[in-house]
């Protein structure tokens, strides 16, 4: 029996690793019939090199198999990223709780216990492939765009870290890859974790701060939200380059480095106890080179003075218009 989405079935390939004829045959003809494309394996080391050539979207694994089973075959493929995300649904005629648990604990989405029926191999399979293909656009589309994200529990360990959040973490630290300890199941890497803990001790105020760092001139914020109904919390990431050229900002305005970065900082909306800790500086400092700024410029307030640096200076066309109309808004005089 066909099934209702055919984009998903017409591009979507199964595994069935088996070491039954009569299973396999079974589960080859009821999937081909469905469109799907099949591949087929007789054991899991077999499955594990015909992975490594051709990646199906989803795998059937029997557990009782000959060499390894199904428990280690499942666990090499959670091990290896390339492979970690293939939904598993496990096969078998065990129906002990200890036996379904350990399946699951092994990385499994789904079990099918023999006696196989068709019909419900048709529904599980479908099932784990929307809800696959939902998470790979989820990925896709941080991936892609401008913002990152990772989740973490409320002891700030990672427990779900994507390509784009990897990367924002790879860049924050400076580093060409990530270490072997940052990972899902490990600590968020200082000072982050650091600054997620002291925002959880505050629970009334967690989404309305922002960690703000910058490092090799590119800007990098997050943000912390709850994730309601669930234990854990979403880190939203950004990473910001070329807004402000400060080399340009402080040669046409005759400021000096800091005072340039002072300037973009209040052109943000910071105050001066936000922009303190960004640049390891007591908010009295900022305030005093904040006095040379308006002496400088002529200007006696934050608004008239990112007002000039807007008006004189090029190189700051590339702030976004919406940050501009925000800050001339709110006018902290």
């Amino acid at each position: 029996m066909a099934m209702n989405n055919e984009f998903h079935i017409q591009n979507s390939t199964v595994m069935i690793v088996d070491d039954a004829p009569d299973n396999l045959a079974l589960l080859f003809d009821t999937l081909s019939e469905s469109s799907y494309r099949v591949l087929v394996a007789t054991d899991g080391l077999s499955a594990l090199e015909q992975i490594g050539y051709f990646k199906p979207d989803i795998i059937l694994l029997d557990v009782m198999m000959p060499g390894i089973n199904g428990y280690e075959t499942c666990s090499r493929l959670k091990s290896d990223p390339k492979t970690a995300a293939i939904p598993v649904i496990f096969m078998t005629a065990l129906s002990e709780l200890d036996d379904l648990l350990r399946g699951f604990g092994e990385g499994a989405v789904d079990y099918l216990v023999k006696p196989i029926r068709p019909p419900e191999v048709l529904a599980r399979v479908e099932a784990q492939l929307k809800q696959a293909r939902i998470i790979q656009r989820v990925e896709n589309a941080l991936n892609n765009g401008l913002y990152s994200a990772l989740a973490v529990d409320a002891a700030g360990i990672i427990i779900w870290l994507p390509v784009a959040g990897s990367r924002w973490l790879c860049e924050f630290l400076q580093l060409p890859t990530l270490p072997e300890n940052i990972k899902a199941g490990s600590p968020l890497p200082s000072p982050l974790l650091e600054w997620v803990k002291s925002q959880l001790a505050k629970p009334e105020t967690v989404e309305q701060a922002t960690f703000e760092s910058t490092k090799g001139g590119a800007h990098f914020s997050l943000k912390l939200t709850p994730c309601h109904g669930l234990q854990e919390y979403l880190l939203l990431l950004e990473k910001r380059t070329g807004e402000w050229n400060l080399d340009a900002v402080k040669n046409s305005l005759g400021l000096t480095s800091r005072e340039a970065e002072i300037l973009m900082w209040i052109s943000r909306g910071k105050t001066n106890n936000e922009i303190g800790p960004i640049l390891d500086v007591s908010p009295r400092t900022v305030n005093k080179h904040l006095e040379h700024i308006f002496e400088k410029l002529g200007v006696v307030t934050r608004a008239a003075a990112v007002s000039v640096a807007l008006q004189q200076t090029s190189n700051l066309n590339s702030m976004p218009e919406t940050m501009q109309t925000e800050y001339q808004k709110s006018s902290l005089f």
